[in-house]
């Protein structure tokens, strides 16, 4: 790191187990985040403003007005603009050190079976039953450790899904892709503005610790004591800030991550 690095992220270089090379571990990193919307827009910023070297973000939509109570990733000015490019613009005014790729169109599997090899981590930052399944077969397949997250009305939950581990599930252990559930979206239903907010916030911290080496086989200088929220899901209720903490175990008869 040069010298204005060191000054960016001195915050981070000051905590006790985050040494320098956690913070190059970073800037050479490749995140894929998969929706610019809630989750996304904050997620982002976080990723940004703490120096992931590469950012990739896909989203097929257009800033709209009523994005703007939770998205905040967007502004009034960005109206009409693609989602990807306001966040990136978003992003690069936080940190203009960072590569941002913007793609903008549904990520479909053509799409995600390219990047994703490509990526150390990614986050799901949909709304769709049908592309969370697709995008949590592709990452198992590639390896890379999955991120995701939800929020509606006043609850959120968060879990982490990492191929790297043999005891850790995957999302279609925990929702089964033969069972989808009655399609419900913030659109319809509504979803309190901090709740979604959090948790993209945390969806960036999880990604940001697995990046700086959390996990990774041979990493030992980095965030000891720490665990990730591989194995567990954990849920958020906004009206009283609640949190409930489940264990999440591998179905062995799962179609995605069952048989090794």
């Amino acid at each position: 790191m040069d010298d204005a690095q060191q000054l960016r992220y001195s915050r981070h270089l000051l905590l006790d187990d985050w040494p320098e090379a956690a913070q190059e571990r970073l800037l050479a990193a490749h995140a894929v985040v998969i929706g610019a919307g809630g989750l996304g827009a904050p997620a982002l910023l976080y990723l940004a403003s703490a120096g992931v070297g590469r950012i990739t973000v896909i989203d097929p939509d257009t800033v709209e007005l009523s994005n703007l109570q939770r998205q905040i990733a967007h502004s009034t000015e960005r109206i009409g603009q693609p989602k990807v490019d306001s966040a990136r613009a978003a992003m690069t005014a936080i940190n203009p050190g960072v590569q941002v790729q913007a793609v903008a169109q549904a990520a479909d599997e053509a799409l995600l079976t390219e990047l994703l090899p490509q990526a150390d981590v990614v986050l799901d930052c949909t709304d769709t039953f049908a592309t969370r399944q697709l995008i949590n077969r592709l990452a198992w397949r590639a390896g890379v450790p999955l991120v995701t997250a939800s929020a509606l009305r006043w609850d959120g939950q968060i879990s982490v899904f990492d191929p790297r581990r043999a005891d850790s599930p995957c999302y279609a252990c925990l929702f089964p892709p033969d069972a989808p559930p009655e399609e419900t979206r913030c659109a319809l239903l509504g979803v309190f503005a901090p709740v979604v907010g959090l948790m993209g916030v945390m969806q960036a911290g999880e990604a940001l610790k697995l990046l700086a080496g959390q996990g990774a086989p041979g990493v030992t200088d980095t965030l000891a004591g720490h665990t990730s929220l591989a194995g567990q899901l954990l849920m958020l209720d906004g009206r009283d800030w609640s949190w409930t903490r489940l264990r999440a175990k591998r179905d062995p008869a799962c179609p995605v991550c069952g048989p090794r």
